[in-house]
């Protein structure tokens, strides 16, 4: 049987002025491009534990506040990976995080480097379809909402 890894998408973002400044990394590990976090959800672990725990460990910030949305999806991965040899692709639900724009710690060992962009800027440089439909949705979210 194939599976799927369960994991969540959280477009990470902090507000200056009103205006949401998302966190994007450059990866290495997998594959090499740009993407906002995401996380594999241990079993019996929360999707929202998993966020928190990604977060710090990727990049040393704590969350403010965490929104769910509707939005989910999967994918494939484009080659077998030797961590993951049981899964075929990852499942993801999207969330969003706000948090203070703070120093980032970057976890040497999946990016290269990080950085705060707004909007127009990381839709632009986003590797992935999925994660660009994503970003869309919590941006609109968040003009909705007059933040």
């Amino acid at each position: 049987m194939k599976k799927y890894r369960k994991g969540v998408f959280f477009a990470t973002y902090y507000l200056s002025k009103e205006k949401p400044f998302y966190l994007i990394q450059k990866r290495k590990l997998h594959w090499k491009g740009w993407e906002f976090p995401k996380a594999g959800v241990k079993i019996l672990e929360s999707y929202k534990h998993a966020i928190k725990r990604e977060l710090k460990e990727e990049t040393g910030l704590t969350p403010l506040k965490i929104t769910k949305f509707k939005e989910k999806g999967k994918y494939k991965y484009s080659r077998k990976l030797k961590d993951r040899k049981d899964f075929i692709g990852q499942t993801y639900i999207l969330y969003a995080v706000e948090t203070k724009k703070g120093k980032l710690k970057i976890d040497k060992r999946e990016h290269y480097s990080e950085k705060w962009l707004d909007f127009n800027k990381a839709i632009k440089i986003i590797s992935h379809r999925n994660q660009r439909k994503c970003l869309r949705i919590v941006n609109n979210s968040l003009k909705h909402d007059k933040v």
